[in-house]
C-alpha cells in the first residue's frame, strides 16, 4: 500500500545553485502528500546526470546557474526526457526569458518572489499535462499581444480560419494557450471532455505541435492569443 501511494507521487528534481533555496523548495514540496522531491542539482550539467539517473516527473529549474544554465539544461532535456517536464523558477520577471523557457521546451514559469502555493498549483497543473505562466508575466505577455497587432474581430465573431483550424478548434487553442486543462475547456465551451480531446487531436493534426507547450509556443509565435477573452 505505501509503495503503491509512493509511485503516485509526482518525483520532482531541483535544479538551483543556491543550498538555501533547495533545502527550502526540498521541505515545502516534501511536505505536500502527493509531491516528492528525488533529488538536487546546484548547476544545468548536474540536472541533467541527476534526471537520466531518476527519469523525474518534472524539473524545477533555475536560469542562471554555472557550467549549463537552465535553457541550456531545458532544451536537452526536452530531446534527451520527453516525458520529463520542464518547470522554469527563476527570479527573472521578464518576457525575454520567458519567451526563451517557451522555445526551449519549458512547460511553465514562476517566479520565485510568488507565494508557495502559486508554486505547488504549477507543479500539478503541469504534472496533468497543461501550461503555468506566472501571471504578472503572463498579463504583460498578452497585453503586448494585443497591442502588437489589430484586432478585428471580437471573440465569437471571428471570421478567418488561420492555418485550417476550425473557429471551434481556435477556440480550444487559444484555451489551451492559456493554460486551461481539457475539463475546463470543456466546461466553458459546454462540451464533453473527449470532444475537446478530439478537438485538440485534430488541431494537433493540422498545425504540427505534438504537446501543449508547442501548442503554448505556436499561439504565442503566431498570434492567436488577441482576440480571446477570458469568460
Amino acid at each position: 500500500m505505501d509503495g503503491d501511494r509512493a509511485q503516485r507521487k509526482t518525483r520532482l528534481l531541483l535544479a538551483d545553485d543556491h543550498a538555501v533555496m533547495r533545502t527550502g523548495l526540498r521541505m515545502l514540496l516534501n511536505a505536500q502528500p502527493d509531491m516528492e522531491v528525488v533529488g538536487e542539482a546546484m548547476d544545468g550539467d548536474e540536472a541533467l546526470v541527476l534526471a537520466r539517473q531518476h527519469r523525474p516527473d518534472i524539473i524545477l529549474m533555475d536560469i542562471s546557474m554555472p557550467c549549463c544554465d537552465g535553457l541550456k539544461a531545458a532544451r536537452r532535456v526536452r530531446q534527451e526526457m520527453p516525458d520529463t517536464k520542464v518547470l522554469i523558477l527563476t527570479m527573472h520577471e521578464d518576457k525575454g526569458y520567458l519567451y526563451q523557457a517557451l522555445r526551449a521546451g519549458a512547460a511553465g514559469y514562476v517566479v520565485k518572489s510568488a507565494a508557495d502555493i502559486e508554486l505547488i498549483t504549477a507543479i500539478r497543473a503541469v504534472k496533468e499535462g497543461g501550461v503555468f505562466l506566472h501571471p504578472m508575466v503572463a498579463r504583460d505577455l498578452v497585453q503586448e499581444m494585443l497591442s502588437a497587432a489589430d484586432w478585428k474581430h471580437e471573440f465569437g465573431k471571428v471570421e478567418e480560419r488561420p492555418h485550417g483550424l476550425s473557429p471551434r478548434e481556435l477556440e480550444v487553442l487559444r484555451l489551451i494557450a492559456l493554460g486551461h486543462t481539457n475539463q475546463e475547456i470543456a466546461e466553458i465551451l459546454v462540451l464533453s471532455v473527449k470532444t475537446v480531446e478530439t478537438h485538440k487531436t485534430h488541431i494537433m493534426e493540422k498545425l504540427g505541435p505534438r504537446t501543449r507547450s508547442e501548442l503554448v509556443r505556436y499561439a504565442i509565435k503566431n498570434g492567436l492569443l488577441g482576440t480571446l477573452r477570458e469568460q
